[in-house]
């Protein structure tokens, strides 16, 4: 209660103050000064306060760089000098503190520290500790930068081009996010190349090598990923003037698929495309030639022998796209527009369920007019976007625990060859189905034709996290550490049996799959999920206690935006029970953000008993996602303390 009374004297003076740095001290000198100047959230830093001639307990009110209470902190001064350990809690930047005696005296103020963060895992098990170092550096060979339009533009390339495709990089944003400043030059260089019709190139010009900008006229998602670019590079920096600067282009775009009928089959309300495996740019039938240089080679331009369908890849990227779309409409003061982009994306899903989904997953491609491949069933072809729809936000989660359910089980299938079920396609299609003219992909195993790739079993590892299979995502997670820490490398993809593509065809830093590989370990198992923008509504949900290797009791994890401020921290502990004590749950989380929706993960054979918010009980909330169980709380930040009390059964 006195905390409380010196919280609210210290508030009432600063609402009288033109800048809380500058009231008047009390005549006793006194200073206070942090051992560190610059700190990292929740990480103790002691501090030594002096108050001349006084001797008993004193009070440090820290507010952070929001002027958000960011907690109280006891000390003791004997013969006028004392020290104490300060949590750092809040938003980053400088955080403003006041010193009280016991008598409710404010004797001094000012900046104590700067509260800083970095993307930071340490859970005492060595192998995850090291993903996101070793994928950020991956990344560093995999960037790319150079002049554009007299502008510096900052991208990620594709491993089997020295070029920045739009796609490449936008996959490449689930780790990049995370170390990256500019996040701005790539989608502003797209904006420029989009045409008026509002189509957009797959890859942007390169003018020192003479090459311009070129879109593959068989693809029908580039639309889509430049809108969810936007959307996420937005909810990085939090920049909402550029989010609005850009939004027309992005109108522009999702436009031109629901209107252009090169994209829109009309009679059935969805995206369309030459027939191709899944994304990828090259479509089924014989090797044609290459109108601008005269080659041999695959089909990636339309003509009389071209042959339709859908794909349901580019119907959920386009439903994940309309729902971003209407967030940034919604900023822009466009709801009644927003409405309308979330009704065309419930009506698209409704449609593409009904067309293409068998009961386990999407079917890879539905005909527009049937006719046969021979040496495939295409019933049984579980295509990567089935993985990749895990995380569009989109699928009900009956969907989401087939499709995982589908992996696991060919996964677990004793006829299984591939040392991975991550398949780009699987069963692959025959020799020849894809003539490319004797190029990788042609044949079954190879590339996007069967060959198993990290990018889909870091979205399938997601997925798992997400609809309750948590023991298969760590398993995942684990397989893939074991790839590259084997080689020191990663590449896009590999043979089913694990050899991998010529030295000179792809690079060995594949920052696609170790992109999404790190997503799963963030998202997935640490359970930090931005909601919206910048970390301002987030949802927390460790899920350390899964791991079918590992006992892990001990977990720091911080997530922060290089571009911006955006960031979560949290320690989450899991103690055994003792002769005084039941086991617990223990979470301390903090962040810039103002709302906070925490999911505890019950380990299995153990039911929750009591929770408390704050050291204040509060009604247990129980999530059931297939048969795991997962306290929920609602909190406001910055100071969130939870403890779940745990009995056997």
């Amino acid at each position: 209660m006195k905390h409380l009374f010196l919280l609210i004297a210290l508030i009432g003076l600063l609402s009288n103050l033109s800048t809380p740095t500058t009231p008047a001290l009390a005549e006793t000198p006194a200073t206070f000064i942090s051992l560190n100047p610059i700190v990292q959230p929740l990480t103790p830093t002691p501090v030594v306060a002096r108050i001349s001639g006084y001797n008993g307990p004193a009070s440090l009110i820290i507010f952070d760089g929001r002027g958000r209470f960011a907690g109280v902190f006891n000390l003791t001064i004997v013969n006028g000098e004392g020290w104490g350990e300060v949590i750092p809690r809040g938003a980053l930047g400088n955080h403003w503190a006041a010193l009280f005696t016991t008598d409710g005296q404010m004797v001094a103020n000012g900046t104590i520290y700067r509260l800083d963060a970095e993307t930071t895992l340490r859970t005492g098990i060595d192998s995850y500790d090291r993903l996101y170092p070793t994928v950020r550096r991956f990344m560093a060979a995999d960037r790319l930068s150079y002049q554009l339009d007299g502008q510096e533009i900052v991208g990620y390339r594709s491993p089997d081009s020295p070029l920045l495709w739009l796609r490449d990089h936008y996959y490449q944003n689930r780790a990049f996010r995370y170390f990256e400043t500019d996040l701005r030059s790539l989608p502003e260089a797209f904006a420029r190349a989009q045409a008026p019709d509002g189509s957009l190139p797959d890859f942007v010009a390169r003018p020192e090598w003479a090459i311009p900008a070129f879109r593959t006229p068989v693809e029908a998602d580039v639309e889509y990923l430049f809108v969810q670019l936007i959307y996420e590079a937005w909810q990085v920096t939090g920049d909402t003037e550029w989010m609005l600067r850009m939004l027309p282009a992005a109108q522009r775009a999702i436009d031109y698929t629901l209107r252009d009928p090169l994209r829109w089959e009309p009679t059935l309300g969805l995206v369309k495309r030459p027939f191709t495996i899944d994304t990828w740019d090259y479509e089924y039938g014989p090797a044609m030639v290459n109108p601008n240089t005269g080659e041999l080679g695959p089909r990636h331009w339309i003509d009389e022998q071209t042959r339709w369908g859908i794909f349901h890849g580019d119907n959920t990227g386009l439903a994940a796209a309309l729902n971003a779309l209407a967030l940034m409409e919604e900023a822009a003061g466009q709801a009644d527009l927003a409405a309308v982009r979330r009704v065309i994306a419930a009506d698209l899903m409704t449609r593409l369920n009904a067309l293409s989904w068998n009961g386990r997953f999407y079917t890879h491609h539905v005909k527009l007019i049937p006719y046969d491949v021979p040496g495939v069933d295409e019933a049984e072809q579980l295509s990567l976007s089935n993985a990749i729809a895990l995380n569009r936000g989109i699928l009900t989660e009956t969907q989401g625990r087939a499709i995982v359910a589908e992996y696991l089980r060919r996964l677990n299938d004793p006829r299984r060859i591939a040392f991975a079920e991550w398949y780009s396609i699987d069963p692959p299609f025959p020799v020849g189905a894809f003539d490319m003219n004797g190029r990788l992909g042609e044949r079954p195993g190879e590339y996007a034709n069967g060959g198993i790739m990290p990018l889909v079993g870091g979205e399938l590892a997601r997925g798992a996290f997400r609809y309750g299979y948590e023991a298969y995502g760590f398993n995942i997670l684990q397989r893939y550490i074991n790839l590259i820490e084997r080689t020191g490398a990663s590449y896009l993809w590999y043979y089913p049996t694990g050899g991998i593509a010529p030295a000179n065809e792809f690079l060995p830093t594949d920052g696609w799959g170790a992109s999404a590989m790190l997503g799963a370990l963030i998202e997935g198992a640490a359970g930090i999920e931005d909601r919206h923008i910048a970390f301002n509504t987030v949802t927390i949900s460790p899920r350390w206690s899964a791991d079918p290797v590992y006992t892990i009791h001990d977990v720091y994890a911080v997530a922060r935006y290089a571009a911006g401020d955006g960031y979560v921290a949290y320690r989450w502990q899991l103690t055994p029970a003792t002769d005084n004590q039941p086991s617990q749950i223990n979470l301390t989380a903090t962040g810039n953000g103002d709302s906070f929706r925490l999911r505890l993960l019950v380990p299995a054979g153990m039911t929750p008993q009591t929770v408390h918010l704050n050291g204040a009980p509060i009604p247990l909330q129980i999530e059931q996602v297939g048969s795991s169980r997962y306290v929920t709380i609602t909190a406001a930040g910055p100071i969130i303390t939870v403890t779940v009390t745990l009995a056997r059964g």
